[in-house]
């Protein structure tokens, strides 16, 4: 049963009802801020192990850290919310971000800019708990709007801050991209104290800290071996054994939250035909749409005279990209009206047929910068769509009382499907090869498989949405 917290007239409760536009903004810049983080490192990656004096596999660990960390955080986070207060959830995952940041630009060495790159992934949590706050607070006409933009937020600030951050990186000290990044934490924070009221929604009980372990070792195991598998080998024990030990542990975890009484995950409100059907398409859809971030920077950056590289550096990277997250953003009030007119399993199907549609057109559209700026708009297009229409599935299907945790889930099969997505796009990309020089690149060959698997996918993820039942919002 959810317990109300008192909240009088003169509280904060009323500002989301007086000003719902600056309380969706303000969670919104969250977001942004959020995934500006995890952008901001791009830009150095390939100079990491001059600047830290480390090798490749070892600098590798602070973009994995970050994806281990958030797998960890989101569901936690989210379930910690539907408890304690969103909230008070969603200032602590900025306080990590803050954290984070401030330590890797103080960072000289590997070892601490790992240690920050966790604080930050740490902080992944914000995006489910802004949209669990929105449902709380936001009068009914605001809430698919607010929802969708949100849910876009991840990709805008991805889209958006590639462009900012190798400005940054290739004319300042690499440690001010860390600085920049606290200080938006640090803004994030104090807007959110000031204008984000206290969900009066909470469940109270104990937490679930056995779920919570297990859960953390199956993803922690099954994502090591999706992330590291290439590098490690498919087939070697290392990988063999993590995959084996997240399978034994899942079945363990199984059976433990179906018994206890207050588990981290509700596995029977998740297996709910909505809930269910709506993650997998989730999962689906984030290996559709995390194609695009594999293909088209590599396509740019590779030198024209292989053929099917454009040749161009890291700066018009982010300048190709920054358009998809300007349409991701126009998406989100295109996506509710959708929703309220013919509800959010339409909006879905819609937006996993757009990206279909735009990763068709790259597969003829792959030798000017324009075609791939158009090829990335149409995609975001897509996006902002489906990803409007996920929260608005999810919670159409759940009690208010497990919104976060809900929420949080369904996040993390998007970052599930992602991370399938870059293993299996480096199997493809390093096995279909062209020789280059003493070395070799991808060839035109492997980036249209990818481009066609990443259509597939997107399919399928209208094909299964075809069975979420059919619900107004």
């Amino acid at each position: 049963m959810p317990v109300t917290s008192p909240a009088g007239p003169t509280g904060p409760a009323p500002v989301a009802a007086r000003r719902p536009n600056l309380v969706v903004a303000v969670l919104a810049f969250g977001g942004v801020t959020v995934a500006l983080m995890q952008t901001v490192i791009i830009p150095l990656v390939p100079r990491l192990p001059e600047l830290l004096g480390s090798t490749p596999a070892d600098t590798a660990w602070a973009i994995t850290a970050t994806l281990l960390a958030a797998a960890v955080a989101t569901p936690t986070m989210g379930r910690l919310g539907d408890m304690y207060g969103k909230r008070r959830m969603l200032l602590i995952s900025l306080g990590l971000l803050v954290a984070g940041s401030v330590l890797a630009a103080l960072s000289t060495s590997l070892a601490p800019l790992v240690v920050a790159r966790v604080l930050q992934g740490l902080a992944s949590g914000v995006i489910p708990l802004g949209i669990s706050i929105m449902r709380d607070e936001l009068p009914a006409e605001r809430l698919g709007s607010a929802t969708a933009l949100m849910s876009a937020s991840l990709g805008v600030g991805g889209a958006l801050g590639l462009p900012l951050a190798t400005l940054l990186a290739e004319s300042v000290d690499w440690h001010v991209l860390f600085w920049v990044a606290s200080g938006l934490g640090l803004l994030a924070t104090a807007l959110v104290v000031t204008v984000v009221p206290e969900s009066s929604v909470r469940t109270g009980g104990r937490f679930d800290f056995v779920g919570a372990l297990g859960l953390s070792i199956v993803l922690l195991c099954l994502l090591l071996a999706v992330s590291k598998g290439a590098e490690w080998g498919w087939g070697s024990g290392l990988t063999l054994g993590l995959s084996g030990g997240a399978a034994v542990v899942l079945l363990a975890w199984l059976r433990w939250e179906l018994r206890t009484r207050e588990p981290l995950v509700d596995l029977r409100t998740s297996a709910r035909r909505t809930v269910a059907l709506t993650n997998l398409a989730s999962a689906v859809f984030g290996f559709s749409m995390f194609a695009m971030s594999l293909v088209l920077p590599q396509l740019l950056q590779l030198p024209a005279a292989t053929g099917h590289g454009l040749g161009q550096p890291m700066t018009v990277v982010g300048l190709v990209l920054a358009p998809s997250g300007l349409v991701m953003m126009a998406m989100a009030p295109v996506s509710a009206r959708i929703t309220r007119l013919s509800g959010p399993r339409t909006t879905l199907i819609v937006g996993t047929l757009v990206v279909a549609v735009g990763y068709a057109l790259n597969l003829l559209l792959m030798s000017e910068i324009w075609h791939l700026v158009v090829m990335s708009s149409l995609i975001g297009a897509g996006i902002g769509l489906a990803y409007g229409a996920m929260p608005a599935l999810i919670m159409s299907a759940v009690p208010v009382s497990e919104t976060a945790a809900a929420n949080s889930l369904n996040t993390l099969m998007r970052s599930i499907g992602t991370s399938v997505c870059s293993a299996v796009a480096g199997v493809v990309l390093s096995q279909l090869t062209v020789p280059f020089g003493p070395a070799e690149v991808p060839s035109l060959t492997g980036f249209r498989l990818v481009v066609g698997i990443g259509a597939g996918a997107a399919l399928a993820a209208a094909v299964i949405a075809c069975f979420i039942p059919r619900r107004r919002a």
